[in-house]
């Protein structure tokens, strides 16, 4: 069955879209100096279903532009530091034993959200980064052999530093292959490093949601 859409609701849509672009950046922009191609990346790939690598080296906002960009939008965060010795259950759950019933019972893993940050993803050995593969694909998590869909709208951000070597894993193909944009996110000129400073004279904004889900 083919569902056609008339030019009236194709018009209204992109309204709603243009509306709801213009309400995330200005919102954002309110934390978050020179980012602004960057948040309209992530907005794109939100609505693409799609997710996200962010490339940069330390102290270039990724953090807090993904911590600004999930309240804006009323989504439920999440946030994983990868290192080496981070286990796929971390990440997904796993199943732990009730004392008080003696039990097997279900512990839900941060995948479990609707925007995950995967800070340094590269910083996990292969092992650990497929644990998101099933996730990103099919929006759902198997955890011994019982799967569970995951929260919808679903969308992971994951940061690395390009540059460094050290304590690093590449990441595999299957995995790059999983993200819809990799963007780089380079230092502020010098413009936007005096509208930082100006805006961290200032009062912490405390962000409230535009839309919801």
């Amino acid at each position: 069955r083919i569902n056609f859409v008339t030019d009236n609701q194709l018009s209204q849509l992109a309204d709603r879209v243009r509306t709801l672009r213009t309400k995330t950046q200005q919102a954002v922009e309110q934390v978050v100096v020179g980012l602004h191609d960057v948040t309209d990346q992530l907005l794109m790939a939100l609505l693409a279903g799609g997710h996200v690598l962010l490339e940069g080296v330390p102290g270039t906002a990724k953090t807090t532009l993904c911590r600004a960009f999930s309240t804006v939008l009323g989504m439920q965060f999440e946030r994983i530091q990868f290192t080496p010795d981070l286990l796929p259950s971390d990440v997904t759950g796993t199943q732990v034993l009730d004392r008080k019933t003696s039990e097997f019972v279900l512990r839900k893993g941060p995948v479990f959200c609707q925007l995950l940050l995967a800070d340094e993803l590269n910083r996990a050995p292969a092992r650990t980064q497929s644990s998101l593969l099933e996730a990103m694909q099919e929006h759902q998590v198997t955890i011994e052999g019982k799967t569970l869909p995951l929260p919808e709208p679903f969308m992971v951000l994951a940061t690395q530093n390009p540059i460094e070597q050290e304590g690093v894993y590449r990441l595999p193909e299957a995995q790059l292959d999983r993200f819809l944009f990799r963007v780089q996110v380079g230092y502020p000129d010098r413009e936007q490093e005096v509208d930082m400073l100006d805006l961290h004279s200032r009062s912490v904004v405390q962000l409230s949601a535009v839309t919801s889900w």
